[in-house]
């Protein structure tokens, strides 16, 4: 797989029916490893170990309707009272972080109100504080508090 800019992790990979899957330390189980499905866990890894978000506030594929079209999520933080904090949506890296791209989580984010989006690539990562109705970069992951 390709060398993504986030750290490292310790990852299971095993081969099902003959592909190779990665294991989900969120939903538990082995999944197909998709150039997307590499930097979701990339990401998840980084969110938990570098920033200590909790596992148990973080959902993955989640879904949501838009528009009443059925649509997911890449990774969902919640706060500990049960709302949402950060949403993440996760591209694969030949697909570069367009204004498409954020459209698409700011699209998403109108149903789930997070204050804060982050989209990555793998090797490049933009991220967003939600304000008003306007998304505003910031430098940093916010803390989990």
């Amino acid at each position: 797989m390709v060398e993504l800019n986030l750290p490292p992790f310790d990852y299971k990979v095993t081969k099902i029916a003959g592909k190779p899957h990665i294991f989900d330390v969120i939903r538990r189980k082995y999944l197909l490893i998709t150039p997307e499905e590499w930097v979701r866990q990339h990401v998840l890894h980084w969110l938990i170990g570098h920033h200590q978000y909790p596992k148990s506030l973080i959902r993955t594929e989640s879904g949501l309707q838009y528009n009443q079209l059925a649509k997911r999520t890449d990774i969902l933080v919640y706060d500990r009272s049960g709302a949402p904090f950060l949403l993440v949506e996760c591209k694969a890296v030949h697909i570069p972080l367009t204004d498409a791209v954020l459209d698409q989580a700011i699209r998403y984010n109108a149903v789930l109100k997070a204050p804060y989006l982050l989209i990555s690539n793998g090797l490049e990562h933009l991220l967003f504080e939600i304000k008003e109705g306007e998304a505003n970069a910031l430098e940093i992951i916010p803390p989990f508090e």
